[in-house]
């Protein structure tokens, strides 16, 4: 362990670049010379990013010194340490290699989120958090600290991964040392049997399990001279793929850590043939087990059928050591030499009827009833707030009452933490600059001699325009609550500090606010129970977190945090509550000036008529002319273009003039916190995201990206046709992440988030609810009506709207039945010449020899099939003959299509069908409006899908049958 540290340290300035920007080509190295320590390989040359093997050490690290072993000798060492945790507390968003070094499962060089690393890194937080690296011997400055929030980020991002290892391993032997001995890294019974379940229908052979299907290392078919494989190579190795006994030796650990010895007996069983034997007689285990070059062929046509031959591990001096010592862990343990409390002093595993009995400051424990109370403090910002609410029934405090306890905004203890982990020997800077989340505000903090309590980001005063409606500040705070509800996991009360400001209760947003704190003092929000009290009687009952690394000597000078002060009112002044008003007019959000009459107009003249309106949808209009034409420095008497178009956007705020407001945001190009972190949330449920405007080029997100890149795609790809597209996009992303994080089985068959498709949903809903009348402008509705909309048009569609309202809906969403995507696969294979839609082709090669039927990866190559679909109804017919195409090659397994099937031409030919059924001459001018074939219901006599089948069976007529023995048709 002393060895790795060194080397780790060695390469210090690396751990501080790849804090700050996870990047392969700035991680910790993970091959060493054994010798002196020095890097091997570049970057270029090895694939070192692997996150699981720094979380491993750190695991060990903790089992190691709890037994009773020094292993760390000074605070250089804690500091390393401390920053190797700021790196791991990241892994719920960085794509790695894994454990076998190759990423992705085509082994071409590319990252992949893997649910292997993810484990390991919550296994390693959970262990290492508030532990001291000195051991019994240790003081304050020796603990370890680890963000609540982002250990809880990886807990719900290896959930939402598994059973699936990574988007192209459906299901990984990496998985067991995860999930077993020895991180023991779920605490979700169910998702844990699922994950194992699947890993042993799918790997285990006679001579242990394969890594993963189509693994071609060290197969005789594998070309060793190259390091990545060529396209569709993969294929090569399907079903020749190596056996490794190893995993058969986790099997038995498990089995004795569960306390299930017929499991113990079969597997040592299957191992025992398998071990070599020195010329001791001392028992080696083979690394793997691989088919000769001579049986390839005759394994691929019967499965199992030829003997496998052990790798030369042990024969020539040279032993698989991983193999070898977990051989003898499991030997120890079967044998009863050795308890499972000896290779796990901090008791990892916990076994589930005595789970509610574990004290743990991170549990691991399972779901358990959660009937968590949320203690909550009410805090006025100024005196005569609490005097005005004090009339109506509510107790709060000001900040000078809570004295000597003071109050922070979350952004003061990122700062605290900032001096968490400095060390200038070694070039480390602290921990980054990383917001903390609700779970962090919801602990007390002794912070140089002081108490501290801290509001939630969700109080912060915001420069974006989301914060001034107050229906979402609400909606924050019910949100908020839900969530500390379901993942708060440590013994002590959460305590959730509400911040009352003299704004939030300004004209028609009191009446909300006031019904929000009467629920407060009812004792529940938002099904959340509650209980409201002083700070100060609070205290006692929650979790404090000692900040011990901000030690101050009397040389250095002390850093300065500021805490939240009183607003100096006088006490019986009266609140001003009527300065906000009503929801703004729709003619007041209209300007009274056409901008393709002012755009001709001299720069004079603009500047002439935006000083005589008084309309600040005019005003707005004008400014973003002279914005393009001048630029934003321009200077008028006023001041710059820029600070006429900051007062507009301040100003429509105050007059909730929506339109306005997202119009003045974007020329600004104003950027919502929390963005990348959104797309984080949804990118880890297995999705991916495009920003862009519906109908024109979109952008795709795979993989977790920087606020900055993020705005760039945003005002580049939103801004074409609308101005306030790109922070309605903005707003969106933000409610999504949030709703697929609380509800995701609302996105349940969306694989892609397609923002503007979804705004385009939204449009829909509007005209279908307005009927005969004009449809409400989406860009003039609140925040929160937006957010309302949002998750109405995700509720499955209401039975009584008509066939062509649901398609559009529905494929605005991009919705899929369930097993959707297995049978386009199960059509491909049936289908030589591949699939075309919309000009995209998926080809029947590579994309079967690459890919295999359940994979992610393949889902995704469908899902890009479908992209260039331009019409959301008619995207949900090809969908829906999709499916019919698949039923019938399923029902008729003789039959095949010998040509490449053009989609869009049996859509065609089944609505000609109908439009003779229908009566439509040809040659009318509805010949081409497909609307009432959408509106169609799709089952029954006369609906589309009797249509698509007929088209598809006549297609696939005239092709060729292929024999077969048992066809009863054939006579003789």
């Amino acid at each position: 362990m002393r060895g790795i540290l060194y080397c780790y340290m060695r390469q210090a300035d690396k751990v501080q670049q790849f804090k700050q920007d996870p990047k392969p080509s700035e991680c910790l190295h993970s091959v060493f010379s054994a010798h002196t320590g020095d890097e091997v390989f570049s970057h270029e040359e090895y694939s070192h990013l692997q996150i699981n093997a720094v979380s491993l050490f750190l695991l060990y690290l903790v089992e190691m010194i709890s037994s009773g072993l020094q292993v760390i000798y000074n605070t250089d060492e804690v500091s390393f340490i401390q920053n190797l945790v700021f790196c791991v507390e990241r892994a719920y968003r960085v794509p790695d290699f894994g454990v076998w070094e190759r990423g992705s499962k085509y082994n071409n060089g590319s990252p992949e989120l893997h649910s292997s690393s993810v484990g390991l890194a919550k296994a390693a937080l959970e262990a290492i958090n508030g532990f001291n690296l000195f051991g019994k011997q240790g003081c304050s400055w020796s603990v370890i600290f680890v963000d609540f929030d982002a250990h809880n980020r990886n807990r719900q991002t290896l959930c939402s991964l598994l059973p699936r290892e990574s988007r192209s391993h459906n299901t990984d032997a990496a998985l067991l040392p995860c999930l077993s001995y020895p991180a023991f890294a779920l605490d979700d019974e169910v998702l844990f049997s699922q994950t194992l379940d699947k890993i042993i229908r799918k790997l285990k052979g006679k001579y242990g399990f394969k890594r993963f299907l189509r693994d071609g290392y060290r197969t005789a078919l594998e070309d060793k001279t190259r390091r990545y494989y060529k396209p569709a190579e993969i294929k090569l190795f399907d079903g020749i793929e190596c056996e490794f006994p190893l995993f058969f030796i986790f099997m038995i650990i498990d089995g004795v850590f569960r306390g299930n010895p017929a499991q113990v007996k079969e597997y040592q069983d299957l191992l025992d043939p398998l071990l070599q034997h020195t010329c001791e007689g001392c028992p080696v285990v083979p690394k793997y087990y691989y088919v000769p070059a001579d049986f390839v062929e005759l394994e691929k046509k019967n499965p199992g059928s030829q003997k496998r031959f052990p790798s030369n591990s042990g024969c020539d001096g040279k032993f698989f050591l991983w193999g070898q010592a977990v051989y003898i862990i499991a030997k120890l343990l079967a044998d009863k030499l050795i308890s499972p409390k000896d290779i796990d002093p901090i008791g990892r595993y916990v076994a589930p009827e005595d789970q509610r009995n574990v004290s743990m400051r991170f549990s691991n424990q399972g779901p358990l009833e959660n009937d968590l109370v949320v203690h909550v403090a009410l805090i006025a910002e100024s005196q005569r707030l609490q005097v005005f609410l004090n009339t109506y029934g509510i107790q709060t405090q000001t900040p000078q009452q809570v004295e000597p306890i003071q109050i922070w905004a979350q952004k003061e203890l990122v700062k605290a933490y900032f001096h968490l982990g400095v060390n200038d020997k070694l070039g480390l800077s602290g921990r980054p600059d990383r917001p903390i989340g609700c779970l962090g505000t919801s602990k007390i903090y002794r912070i140089l001699g002081k108490t501290v309590v801290c509001y939630s980001i969700i109080f912060d005063l915001s420069d974006f325009y989301m914060s001034q409606d107050v229906m979402m500040l609400i909606d924050d705070i019910k949100n908020a609550l839900q969530f500390i509800k379901q993942y708060w996991k440590m013994h002590g009360r959460p305590l959730f500090v509400v911040l009352i400001r003299e704004d939030n209760i300004r004209g028609s947003r009191f009446n909300p606010i006031l019904d929000m704190l009467a629920a407060f003092r009812k004792g529940i929000v938002g099904g959340v129970k509650v209980h409201v009290d002083r700070v100060q009687t609070l205290i006692s009952g929650a979790v404090v977190e000692q900040l011990d690394f901000l030690r101050i000597t009397e040389t250095e000078e002390a850093p300065v945090f500021k805490r939240l002060e009183e607003l100096d009112l006088p006490k019986h002044s009266k609140v001003k509550r009527q300065s906000s008003t009503p929801n703004a007019s729709e003619l007041e959000q209209q300007p009274d000036v056409n901008i393709n009459d002012w755009k001709s107009k001299s720069t004079y003249e603009i500047l002439q008529k935006f000083n005589d309106c008084n309309c600040l949808a005019s005003q707005a209009l004008l400014s973003s002319i002279l914005l393009k034409r001048e630029g934003p420095n321009f200077i008028t008497k006023d001041g710059t273009v820029a600070e006429h178009i900051e007062r507009i956007y301040r100003r429509a705020g105050s007059k909730k003039l929506w339109s306005v407001v997202r119009f003045a945001a974007s020329l600004l190009g104003k950027l919502v916190d929390s963005l990348a972190p959104s797309i984080t949330n949804v990118l880890v449920q297995g999705k991916q995201v495009t920003l862009g405007a519906f109908g024109q080029e979109e952008e795709v997100i795979s993989n977790p990206l920087s606020p900055g890149v993020i705005k760039k795609i945003i005002y580049e790809k939103c801004h074409l046709q609308d101005e306030r597209e790109a922070v309605v996009q903005q707003e969106l992303v933000i409610h999504i992440g949030w709703i697929i994080s609380n509800s995701p089985e609302l996105f349940s068959g969306m694989l892609k988030i397609r923002i503007g498709w979804i705004i385009h949903a939204m449009k829909y809903e509007l005209k279908i609810r307005a009927g005969d009348m004009p449809a409400k402008d989406l860009y003039q509705m609140s925040p929160s009506e937006v957010k309302q909309l949002l998750l109405d048009i995700l509720q499955p569609q209401q039975q009584g709207r008509g066939w062509l309202n649901r398609r559009q809906i529905d494929g605005s969403l991009n919705r899929a039945p369930a097993g959707f995507y297995d049978r386009v696969w199960q059509i491909l294979e049936r289908t030589p010449n591949g699939l075309i839609v919309a000009g995209k082709f998926l080809p029947q090669q590579p994309t079967l020899s690459d890919m295999t039927m359940y994979e992610m990866n393949f889902s995704l190559l469908v899902e890009d099939m479908l992209q260039n679909i331009d019409q959301p109804e008619y995207r949900q017919i090809i969908v829906e003959l999709l499916m019919v195409i698949s039923v019938i090659l399923e029902r008729n397994p003789e039959l095949e299509f010998q040509d490449k099937v053009d989609l869009d031409k049996v859509v065609q030919e089944a609505f000609h069908d109908f439009q003779k059924d229908h009566g439509l001459p040809k040659g009318s001018e509805k010949q081409d409006d497909m609307t009432a074939f959408y509106n169609t219901h799709p089952t029954g006599k006369k609906g589309t899908c009797s249509y698509l089948s007929k088209a598809v069976i006549t297609l696939l007529l005239e092709g060729e049958m292929k024999p077969s023995n048992d066809d009863p048709c054939t006579v003789s």
